[in-house]
């Protein structure tokens, strides 16, 4: 082993500069900063697009701080859960602003994933080599929808109890295993005093621990292989003679200023929020859950909280009529892959048997709509973090592709915001229709992307980025 070498100052120097140096000399905390931050180099045409990931780790620090602050005087008790609420809106020195900053910050949480995976899916910022990091970010958004489903039930008002009781029940849809896992989550025949329980450890304590772990994993593996740009250049690839990439910037000062003045905006708009609009007309908290959650009055209507809502519609659209066009849908799909696909006639026929069971299986007499139902929830969610595979496309981002390319992400945008906008309203057989053609939009962006992604004209991709100063 090495003798231990303590790095020494002069004895004019500043106080500070010395008790940096002891600490340095002990654990790396310098090089941590310089090579996650300090002197980490990001492409220099970076746009607002790229300030949401840092608005993310923003959030995230705000939900578990003011987080803390609820658990001092909440009360994770079916009795005294909802009291213990409005004992913190209500006689806790500013405990109605707390509240508030952690309602608004799970619904702004979510707005800020949405639009950060939305850049990453207009830059192709989950190509090789970031495929790591596309699926360490689709494991945070599958532990923050845990995490706000867990702390919805908390409040223990109308909606968190029959939303709660709604979405468990959805478990009991899976054959064989699908009533015992039901009442394994709930831990009672109803929701009661021990789901409350269950759901409190698991929002408090064992997501947040996964949670951070991923963010960590996230960050490492993005620092470890550079970050993407709005033209989609590899920026390593042209180095100068210091060593560093020619169309690269230090993110400090540079991008900390960029941050800040994200992080600025995002304050004003939250704070307007949170002071004059906490429950946004009833998509940040719902009216009925100002009401205590009572297991003999079911409200008219039950939904999730906004976020989930796109999802949701994929799940009430699979009505048993509509099975008889998905069970078209899956056949017409094969017989494309069979016909346009250059895979191995081994792998054609094994699609075409898992495709044979499923048809069968979606048959009524066999498997009802209801499992159906929510095995398309499910694939709404996981086909996410197959996006590194599916594009085809010769070129990252959508600056340099078809101009077509457009019209059909704005297709699948507006088909995901109609599924949002639909899974909030009361299911209408009009509506049904409409959310059912959505859902067929949706899955046929990700069945069919590798074939239209590689197709068109593409524009030359530069040598070095182009920059813009903005």
């Amino acid at each position: 082993m090495g003798a231990f070498k303590e790095t020494k100052f002069p004895a004019d120097a500043p106080a500070a500069q010395k008790a940096l140096g002891w600490v340095d000399d002990r654990f790396p905390l310098t090089k941590l900063w310089n090579d996650q931050w300090g002197k980490y180099y990001a492409p220099k045409n970076f746009n607002f697009w790229y300030i949401f990931g840092s608005l993310a780790m923003l959030v995230l620090v705000l939900q578990i701080v003011t987080g803390i602050f609820l658990t001092m005087h909440y009360k994770p008790d079916a009795n005294l859960a909802f009291g213990s609420v409005e004992y913190i809106m209500r006689e806790v020195p500013w405990g109605w602003l707390v509240r508030y900053m952690h309602s608004t910050g799970a619904s702004a949480f979510f707005i800020i994933v949405y639009l950060h995976m939305t850049r990453g899916l207009l830059y192709g910022s989950y190509r090789k080599p970031r495929e790591l990091i596309w699926l360490f970010g689709f494991a945070i958004f599958l532990c923050l929808m845990a995490e706000a489903f867990f702390g919805y039930l908390l409040p223990w008002g109308q909606m968190s109890y029959w939303g709660a009781q709604v979405i468990v029940n959805l478990f009991g849809a899976i054959p064989l295993i699908g009533p015992d896992l039901s009442l394994w989550i709930r831990g009672d025949y109803v929701v009661s005093d021990a789901t409350l329980n269950r759901f409190f450890a698991f929002h408090v304590i064992a997501i947040p621990l996964v949670l951070l772990g991923l963010v960590a994993a996230h960050l490492i593996a993005l620092h470890e292989v550079g970050s993407s740009n709005p033209d989609g250049i590899e920026v390593k690839e042209n180095l100068g003679p210091d060593g560093h990439p020619v169309d690269s910037i230090p993110s400090h000062p540079y991008y900390t200023v960029h941050d800040l003045f994200g992080v600025s905006v995002f304050l004003t708009i939250f704070s307007a929020v949170i002071f004059f609009a906490p429950e946004m007309g009833g998509y940040f908290l719902e009216y009925n859950n100002f009401l205590p959650g009572d297991s003999l009055k079911t409200p008219l209507h039950i939904a999730p909280t906004w976020y989930f809502t796109a999802f949701y519609s994929v799940l009430r659209a699979t009505t048993a009529d509509f099975m008889w066009v998905l069970m078209f849908f899956v056949a017409a799909y094969v017989v494309f892959i069979w016909l346009k696909s250059r895979l191995s006639g081994m792998t054609k026929t094994v699609i075409a048997v898992i495709a044979l069971v499923a048809i069968v299986g979606m048959l009524p007499q066999v498997l009802d709509a209801k499992f159906w139902g929510v095995v398309f929830f499910g694939s709404s969610v996981v086909i996410l973090a197959f996006l590194p595979w599916l594009d085809k496309s010769p070129v990252k981002s959508i600056r340099y592709r078809p101009s077509w390319h457009k019209y059909v992400y704005a297709v699948f945008f507006i088909s995901f915001l109609t599924l949002g906008y639909l899974g909030t309203l009361p299911p209408t057989e009009g509506r049904t229709i409409v959310s059912q053609v959505c859902t067929l939009l949706y899955f046929s962006f990700f069945l069919f992307m590798p074939w239209w992604s590689a197709m068109g004209t593409f524009k030359k991709v530069p040598d070095r980025v182009v920059y813009h100063g903005h």
